[in-house]
């Protein structure tokens, strides 16, 4: 299951996400979104996971937890258009 994870600390690690979402299952990828241009993070992500039921737990657990000062919006990312 692919997951967004938005309202995320400028600051935050593609390592950090990844360390937020290890308590609930085995992560495939976990990546922040920068900007081509300044090199910053854009304040989203996605995580990668191969247990749905992991997964829903993790979502329903970090939706709206503080981590680095900031409120995270965790969801299931919505296919691209």
């Amino acid at each position: 299951m692919n997951i967004y994870v938005g309202n995320l600390s400028y600051r935050m690690t593609d390592a950090e996400l990844k360390e937020a979402f290890a308590p609930f299952g085995e992560i495939r990828r976990a990546k922040v979104v920068m900007d081509r241009e300044t090199n910053r993070s854009k304040g989203f992500g996605f995580v990668e996971m191969d247990d749905d039921t992991a997964a829903q737990n993790a979502i329903t657990e970090l939706n709206g937890k503080e981590i680095g000062g900031r409120a995270l919006r965790v969801n299931e990312a919505r296919p691209r258009d």
